[in-house]
């Protein structure tokens, strides 16, 4: 693999987007056409139909840092009107996440946190990036920072029930560490993952926290499109990055931050398995052109401190309805015959 993206721009970047998310637009050829729609569709406010959208769900996602400064993905859930929005500049959350969940440990006020509002019913998505202003007895609030939308692409669509009390993913449940090297179950869950979630934070995640800016985002793909390799007794995940909206939050972050967090969500077991670690955008090289719709790839190795929670998430889905958008791309099995016939 080659070109590895760690570098940022010099020029002062506009309003809407920083110098990591300017170098991938740039990269990308959609630099002078982001510049011009960043700040009419990235907002300080959230529009009416964000709202509604947040107090009709059943789990919410959350990007948060620990006291590291690492990102860690968290999934919030509760019976639909557990997000309420007072008003357009605020989110409160009457909801917990897993026990073993870092988020549980470090939830405070005035911390930076990323927020995803997915349904995945309809493949309706909002994000809210802001930093918690309060935190109660099993209720938070949050004041808006950025308010944007996102498209419907590789979201697999799930009808949810719950089997259990949303109060009880805040109970002890049986917890799993995993290392830098996964172990066979989280390898497994990984390899069979038709979605994920990551987490990321820009270059200012050191400074004070309204200057912090942490985002959490959703990737989706053909069972199969994350590939689990062992290098020097490490694991490393590598993700293909699929044509999307341009506005390369997740991978601006990680070009200027190499810091990120991933959540895999066992969608029949209600497992959860959450890591964080290093990341890496890579731009050229024979895997991108081998494996089907890859415009870039995303290289990651865990840290030690994951967690595989077993039976935490209170919901269960139905077998998924594959988006459109995977006709076009491929997995990494055939990724791998198309580099051994090159």
């Amino acid at each position: 693999m080659t070109a590895i993206l760690t570098g940022s721009m010099t020029d002062t970047p506009p309003e809407a987007f920083h110098s990591g998310e300017q170098a991938l637009q740039l990269l990308a050829g959609s630099r002078k056409r982001m510049a011009q729609v960043g700040n009419q569709v990235i907002r300080d406010f959230m529009p009416d139909q964000h709202r509604e959208l947040f107090t009709k769900l059943p789990m919410m996602l959350a990007g948060s840092l620990d006291a590291q400064g690492r990102p860690w993905a968290s999934l919030l859930v509760g019976v639909p009107g557990f997000v309420a929005s007072p008003d357009d500049h605020t989110l409160v959350i009457s909801a917990r996440p897993a026990a073993a969940d870092p988020l549980s440990e470090h939830l405070a006020a005035g911390m930076p946190i990323g927020l995803l509002g997915i349904e995945l019913a309809t493949r309706r998505r909002n994000r809210m990036n802001g930093h918690v202003t309060e935190v109660g007895d099993g209720v938070f609030s949050v004041q808006v920072d950025q308010s944007f939308g996102n498209c419907p692409q590789y979201i697999q669509v799930r009808q949810h029930r719950f089997r259990d009390l949303p109060e009880t993913i805040a109970a002890p449940h049986a917890v799993a560490a995993e290392s830098a090297l996964l172990s066979p179950a989280a390898t497994a869950l990984v390899r069979a993952a038709d979605t994920l979630f990551i987490a990321s934070a820009s270059a200012a995640a050191g400074s004070g926290p309204r200057e912090q800016g942490v985002d959490v985002s959703h990737r989706g793909g053909r069972p199969g499109f994350v590939r689990v390799t062992e290098e020097d007794g490490r694991s490393v995940l590598t993700i293909p990055d699929f044509s999307g909206n341009l506005f390369f939050n997740t991978l601006g972050n990680i070009a200027i931050n190499p810091r990120a967090g991933l959540l895999f969500v066992d969608f029949a077991t209600g497992d959860l398995l959450t890591l964080t670690g290093t990341a890496a955008v890579v731009l050229d090289g024979p895997e991108i052109a081998a494996f089907k719709g890859a415009q870039r790839l995303l290289r990651f190795e865990p840290a030690d401190g994951g967690r595989l929670i077993r039976g935490a998430v209170p919901l269960q889905w139905s077998e998924p309805d594959y988006a459109p958008q995977l006709a076009r791309t491929g997995t990494w099995a055939e990724a791998e015959i198309a580099l051994a016939q090159s």
